[in-house]
């Protein structure tokens, strides 16, 4: 039973969740938190951060590691493939089109529209982590060291041009000295 609802809670955020990566993960979350229990909003976050150090798309790393939590190697598969399924057949469906028409005005001003939904999403799961993980309710050390290593990742990313997976590993090294 367990195997069929992770493959149907995945295909059904693989179908539903547009944006890809990021932006997926509050629905994600919604699901496998709020929806199912599988567990708490700490290991969910910790699991985020592994998955964005592994390679592969990071929603697909978050399907597979749950699979894997709820049902060993099958219930892994059966995630991923539930996660990957939609995305297969909406691409292939959608591409033999959309080289077709591509160019067409309406096309790009769509596509200029989605990248703000896009970012507001991945703003929105920023957020929802930030004040789930309490750390923008009260002003301590936890809060201002998470905000201080917030900042210096966002400026090595954007003014520095540092690989995400970089920032990732001296992230969680600083974790490891701030906080063992």
């Amino acid at each position: 039973m367990i195997l069929l609802e992770l493959f149907l809670t995945f295909l059904l955020v693989g179908f539903i969740a547009f944006g890809g990566g990021y932006a997926m993960i509050p629905i994600i979350q919604q699901e496998v938190v709020e929806r199912h229990g599988w567990m708490n909003v700490t290991e969910f976050t910790d699991m985020i951060g592994v998955a964005g150090m592994s390679p592969g798309p990071i929603a697909t790393n978050i399907a597979i590691f749950v699979g894997m939590q709820q049902a060993g190697i099958a219930g892994a598969i059966i995630a991923a493939i539930g996660m990957v399924l939609p995305s297969l057949v909406i691409i292939v469906a959608v591409g033999t089109i959309f080289f077709r028409i591509h160019q067409n005005k309406w096309v790009q001003s769509s596509l200029y529209g989605l990248r703000s939904v896009i970012t507001g999403l991945i703003l929105y799961a920023a957020v929802v982590f930030a004040v789930r993980n309490e750390l923008v309710t009260s002003i301590s050390w936890f809060t201002l060291s998470q905000l201080l290593i917030f900042a210096g990742s966002l400026a090595a990313l954007l003014l520095l041009r540092k690989h995400p997976l970089t920032i990732l590993i001296i992230s969680g090294l600083i974790g490891i000295a701030l906080y063992s």
